[in-house]
Parts: structure tokens; sequence; C-alpha cells
């Protein structure tokens, strides 16, 4: 509650009168925890620290308005699963809907429930199917489940059946990436099943590419033959499925066949919604801009001689006099330790770089070569600062992995941040 507001509860409202006559101080600290106990916030979320993530929700309209001129006749499922790729599910969902996506997409039955608590209406597709006892969450919190196992048909119309309702699904066809769906060789057998079930619709076919982002087309144009065929078996039954989706980021970028808007009339953007590429040959094929920047601070600046270790170890030893700043995050922000003696953060414009070993709270960099830093400077982690620029890309090669997974591990004690757009 702001210092001068009163409380519209009566009671609450003689209370701080009172209090407010004898001590006004006192009337402020009441006021502050009374509109804690009120409106409970994750303490988490509190800018106490400076490491912040800062999420630029004008870069992800105009990554959504590129993906809507790369497909202009498909309808968006857009990926927020995993926290949003690390940027925050619900910051992000919320967003989404003010870009009218047609729809959401999720992994977790779990993360579905977490946008609906937070007030997000829109469609919801769970993508990794659900687990014993979830379709009774899935109908109460209106989320619409992938189905390619009978007993999910089964679990789902007895929830339907329960809540006196009936329940929408998509399907999926195992077309070529071996993790789940319905083989194409048991689909008939699986639609026989289906239609004992007139609890359940089957409002959507999908599939999934396991290698839209590699350049030899061979195998992903496999992929979209064997989803036309169970798309035609389907239609053969007499069934409509509504929406038809096996586009990922690689496919809405280079492969027009499947986002065609009319056999495949919705597109399934994850990592290009973030304003990262697929594949490092993919970059520049599309107007992309990334949404997440992660950022901190010095909090401490020191001078050492020569031969001074750092850090758990002492793996790095000054090789001169030099200067050391501490950065308060670390592997438990997500900052991964592969990163030591390794990565490079922007400082004033200039790349410093990480000493020692990353520890689970804080990190050094070696600033002597940039004058006069002190306490508080910004310090970017990943994202721009003046003319230089920390990539996703970079420091996913650095810890040997993939970018995907290094926005994913921007840790949940890492506050996500709304930015004001510069343009």
């Amino acid at each position: 509650m702001a210092e001068g507001t009163r409380s519209k509860n009566p009671r609450v409202a003689r209370r701080q009168r009172g209090d407010a006559d004898a001590d006004p101080g006192s009337a402020r600290r009441k006021a502050a925890a009374l509109e804690s106990e009120q409106s409970p916030r994750r303490a988490l979320d509190l800018l106490i620290r400076p490491t912040r993530a800062e999420i630029d929700l004008a870069a992800l309209g105009r990554n959504i308005a590129a993906i809507r001129q790369l497909a202009p006749r498909a309808e968006i499922l857009a990926i927020v699963k995993a926290n949003a790729y690390g940027h925050g599910a619900v910051i992000i969902a919320r967003a989404l809907e003010r870009e009218r996506v047609k729809m959401l997409g999720v992994a977790l039955i779990e993360e579905g429930i977490e946008l609906r608590n937070a007030g997000v209406r829109s469609p919801i597709l769970v993508l990794g199917g659900s687990y014993e006892g979830g379709y009774d969450l899935m109908v109460a919190h209106k989320l619409t489940p992938t189905v390619f196992r009978p007993e999910h048909l089964e679990s789902l119309a007895s929830a339907a059946r329960r809540a006196g309702s009936t329940a929408s699904a998509h399907l999926k066809i195992d077309s070529g990436m071996g993790r789940i769906g319905v083989l194409p060789q048991d689909l008939d057998a699986f639609l026989d099943r289906a239609a004992h079930f007139p609890q359940i619709r089957i409002d959507g076919l999908l599939s999934h590419f396991a290698s839209a982002d590699l350049e030899n087309r061979d195998f992903t144009r496999q992929q979209v033959e064997c989803f036309r065929d169970a798309h035609a078996r389907m239609r053969a039954r007499g069934l409509r499925p509504s929406w038809r989706h096996l586009s990922n980021s690689a496919g809405v970028i280079d492969l027009p066949q499947a986002r065609d808007g009319l056999e495949l009339n919705m597109v399934r953007p994850g990592i290009m919604l973030y304003g990262l590429y697929p594949a490092a040959w993919l970059r520049g094929t599309a107007a992309l801009e990334p949404v997440l920047a992660w950022r901190t601070a010095v909090t401490h600046v020191k001078r050492v001689g020569a031969g001074t270790p750092i850090s758990y170890g002492s793996t790095w030893r000054a090789p001169r006099e030099s200067v050391i700043a501490t950065l308060p995050m670390g592997y438990a922000d997500g900052y991964s330790r592969r990163y030591s003696n390794r990565a490079q953060v922007l400082i004033r414009g200039r790349r410093a770089n990480v000493v020692g070993r990353v520890c689970m709270d804080m990190s050094m960099a070696d600033v002597t070569d940039i004058p006069d830093v002190r306490v508080g400077d910004e310090v970017v982690l990943l994202g721009e600062q003046g003319e230089e620029r920390i990539s996703a890309e970079e420091l996913a090669d650095l810890a040997q992995t993939i970018h995907y997974e290094v926005i994913c591990a921007v840790g949940a004690r890492v506050p996500r941040v709304v930015r004001s757009s510069t343009r």
C-alpha cells in the first residue's frame, strides 16, 4: 500500500487513523505489513539483488509479426513451455494473448494450470500428454490434452463424464521423431478405439519434426508425407480435425509446405518467438530480435598482486597486478559452471574475462583493462551493451551445449522484468 493511501476496509482504516495520530512511522510500517499480507508476492521477484532478466515485449511482438509474414495463412500455436524458454511463462503468455495468437503450448499440466491461475484464458495444448490423475485437472482447467495411447482416451472420457462435459484433444502421430505419438501402423486401431468415446472430440492432429533444423531435407519431407497420410486416413473416416500442425521454428522459416494454411493450418514456433534461430545456417533468414537480456551489477572491486588465486581450486591466478570485480550471480542462477575461465561479460561497453570458477552465488571478472570500474556498474551476461554483444549461441559454444539450454537455464530466483521498448 503506497504511503498516503487508505484501506477501503473501514475497520482497517480506523486502525490506520489511530496509529497515524500516535506514530506516523509506525502507521506506515503496519500499512506495509498489511499490504504484504493482502497481496502476497513471490519474494524472489523483488528487485533487491541487481541480477535480473529483462524481457522486451516489443521485440516479442515484432517476432510474432515476422512469423505471420512467413506463414500468413496459418494460425499460431505459441510454445511457452519451460517457463517460456526461460523468459517467464506468465509474462509471455499475457503478451501473446494481446498479440491474438490462437493457442498456447505447454509441456506439462502444471504449466497449464500456472497460466490459468494467472488469468490466461487462451486455449492451451498440453503437448506432453498426461499422467495418472491428470485428466480431471485438464478438464477442470480447460486444458487440451495430446493423446496417443488408448488409456489416454479412456481416462479423458472418464474425466469428461465426471465433469458432465465433453473434451477436445489433439492426436499426435509419430512421423519419425521416435519419442511419443501413435505409430502410423497403429493409427487405424487407435481411431477405432476413439470412436467408442463420444465424450471426446479429436480436434487436432499434430506431429513433430526431428531434423527440420538440418540442411538435408530428405527425412523432413518424409515426415510431411507421413502426416498428410494420417490426415487423409482421418478424413476417410469422416473426422475433420480443426487444427493440423507440424512446423516448429525451423519449419516456419524454411519449409513452406508445412505452413500452407490449408492442410497444415497452424504453426508451432518456439525458439524463434524469443528471437533466436533454431540453427546457425538459418540465421538472418527472418527478422528476429532477442527478447531476453540478462544483467547484473558489480558488487565488489579489489586490486590484487600478481599470482593471487581467485575462487575455488585456485584455477586462475593473476598474471600481473590485476583488478577483479565480483558479480552477484552464479550457477544457482543458471550461469553455468562451464563458463569458468572461459566466458566474458560486458562492463562499460567492453568485454571482461570471467576468471576463477563460477560459484553458486557469485562470479568474478578481470577488469584490469577497463578503466575506473566501480561498485554498481552494470554487467551484461547475455545481451548488448554499447557496441558489444554476448549471444546465447556464444555461451552455448563455451558450455558445449545448445542455445535452447542457455536461455531455459536462467534460474527461478532471477526476477523477470519487463523492459520498456526503445523503439
